[in-house]
C-alpha cells in the first residue's frame, strides 16, 4: 500500500527485476537525462508497480550496463532498551535489529582510477522518494562509504553509483545506513572481496551507528550506540506492515524528552538478554517482547502516534510498536479477517500515513559474497506467492 493506492502482494517483483539485470541491454532501466554519456544505457523505463510492471519509454543511446545491481533493505527494531546515558552524552542501547523487504535500488559502475578524477560519485534517480532533498556530495553516506573503501583499498577501482530511493527518510527505518552498507559491500565485491566481513562491519561503524548491522545476515543484537553488532541466526519470514506518518520526529528531540542525565540508568523493564533469547526461540508473535523505551517520549511529543498504535491493535495485529525513535510504526502478523480489505482505508482516513506490506528478509548467512535477495546456484522457490521473500537454498 502507498497512500490511497494498494501496493500489491509481491512488492516490486524482485526476481523478475534481477532477471532483467542479466538480460540484453534493451531490457535495462533508462538512466536520467543528466547522466554522463559514458553511463547511458539502452533500455526501457520500468514501472515498478507489481500490478503493471510494464515497459514504457524509448530506447536510449548505447552504453554499458551496471557492473553490479543491489538492493538496500529497511530495518525495524524488534525491541529497543535504553540501558543508560553515558558520561560522553551518548545513550547506551540494547536492541534487536531486523531487516524488512522495503528496498532502495543501487546500481554500480567501475572505471580505472585516473589522476584528478573522483574515486566515488553518486547520482539519484529523479523519481526517487524525496529526490530533491538527497545530496550527491560527500555529505551522502553512499559517497562517504565508497570513498572510505577507496582510501583503504588502493587497488580498488573508481565507482559511480546510481541510487533509487523507496525507503522514507526520518522514519527510523535506516535507509541511509542501509545504502552505505550496500555501497561498502558492492565496493568490496567489485574489488574481488579482499576485505573480511568483520572488517567491513568495523568500517561501517565509522559511517553511522547502525550501518554495520546491514552487513549481518539481517538479524543482529546491537549494543553501544548501535555500532556493536552481534549477528544472530535469521528469524523466520514474518509479515511486517510498516506505517509511516507524514510527520517526523528528530532523534535528538526524542532522546531529550526521555530526560536521562549522564551516568543515569535507563527505564526499568525487561532484561534485553531475556527478550533476545525468547525471540530466538521463535516467539515472534508475543506482544510482550516488543519493548521500545523511546515510545513514551515520542508519544509525548506526538500523541497521535499512541492513538494510531492503539487503532492498529484493534485491527487484530499480534504486535504493534514504534520502530527506533520513530515515527514509523510496524504491525506484526495479519489483521482480523473481517477487516483485511478495509483496515488500510480506515487508517488512512484518520491519519496521514503510508502503509507498506512487507516481510522480514535476510541474506544467506554463509555466503558473504551474496547480498539481500541474491541466491546461490541451485536455490529454489519456497514461497511462490511472494518469491522475492521466499528464496532459500535447499
Amino acid at each position: 500500500y502507498r497512500k490511497k493506492e494498494k501496493r500489491h502482494r509481491g512488492g516490486d517483483m524482485w526476481p523478475l527485476l534481477q532477471a532483467l539485470s542479466l538480460a540484453p541491454p534493451s531490457a535495462l532501466s533508462r538512466l536520467p537525462a543528466a547522466t554522463p554519456r559514458y553511463l547511458r544505457a539502452p533500455g526501457v523505463r520500468l514501472s515498478l508497480d507489481a500490478s503493471a510492471l510494464s515497459a514504457v519509454g524509448e530506447v536510449e543511446d548505447a552504453a554499458p550496463a551496471p557492473d553490479l545491481r543491489l538492493v538496500a533493505p529497511a530495518k525495524v527494531n524488534l525491541f529497543l532498551r535504553v540501558v543508560g546515558k553515558r558520561p560522553d552524552g551518548f545513550h547506551e542501547l540494547a536492541s534487536l535489529f531486523q531487516t524488512v523487504s522495503l528496498f532502495d535500488d543501487l546500481d554500480f559502475w567501475t572505471s580505472p582510477r585516473e589522476e584528478g578524477a573522483p574515486l566515488a560519485s553518486l547520482e539519484v534517480t529523479p523519481d526517487s522518494l524525496g529526490a530533491e532533498l538527497i545530496p550527491t556530495d560527500e555529505s551522502n553516506l553512499v559517497v562517504r562509504a565508497l570513498s572510505l573503501y577507496a582510501e583503504r583499498v588502493p587497488s580498488s577501482p573508481a565507482i559511480h553509483c546510481r541510487l533509487h530511493k523507496r525507503i522514507p527518510a526520518q522514519g527510523g527505518l535506516g535507509g541511509g545506513s542501509s545504502d552505505a552498507a550496500t555501497a561498502l559491500h558492492a565496493a568490496n565485491r567489485l574489488a574481488g572481496l579482499p576485505v573480511s566481513q568483520e572488517t567491513l562491519i568495523e568500517w561501517a561503524g565509522e559511517l553511522g551507528s547502525d550501518c554495520g548491522f546491514f552487513l549481518s545476515a539481517g538479524t543482529a543484537y546491537c549494543t553501544g550506540r548501535g555500532e556493536l553488532v552481534d549477528p544472530r541466526r535469521p528469524l523466520p519470514p514474518t509479515a511486517c506492515y510498516l506505517i509511516k506518518p507524514a510527520a517526523g520526529l528528530s532523534t535528538p528531540s526524542v532522546f531529550k524528552a526521555l530526560g536521562l542525565e549522564p551516568g543515569e540508568a535507563g527505564p526499568a523493564g525487561a532484561d534485553p538478554a531475556d527478550l533476545l533469547s525468547r525471540f530466538e526461540a521463535g516467539d515472534v508473535y508475543n506482544p510482550d517482547l516488543y519493548v521500545n523505551d523511546l515510545e513514551p517520549p515520542a508519544f509525548e511529543l506526538m500523541p497521535e502516534l499512541r492513538q494510531m498504535c492503539d487503532d492498529l491493535r484493534k485491527f487484530g495485529f499480534q504486535a504493534v510498536m514504534m520502530s527506533g525513535s520513530g515515527t514509523t510504526c510496524f504491525a506484526i502478523g495479519m489483521p482480523l479477517e473481517e477487516v483485511q480489505e478495509t483496515w488500510v482505508d480506515e487508517l488512512q482516513a484518520k491519519y496521514d500515513v503510508e502503509v507498506f506490506e512487507e516481510m522480514f528478509c535476510r541474506r544467506i548467512a554463509d555466503e558473504p559474497s551474496l547480498w539481500y535477495t541474491e541466491q546461490p546456484p541451485g536455490a529454489v522457490l519456497t514461497n511462490i506467492e511472494e518469491p522475492e521473500r521466499g528464496l532459500f537454498p535447499l
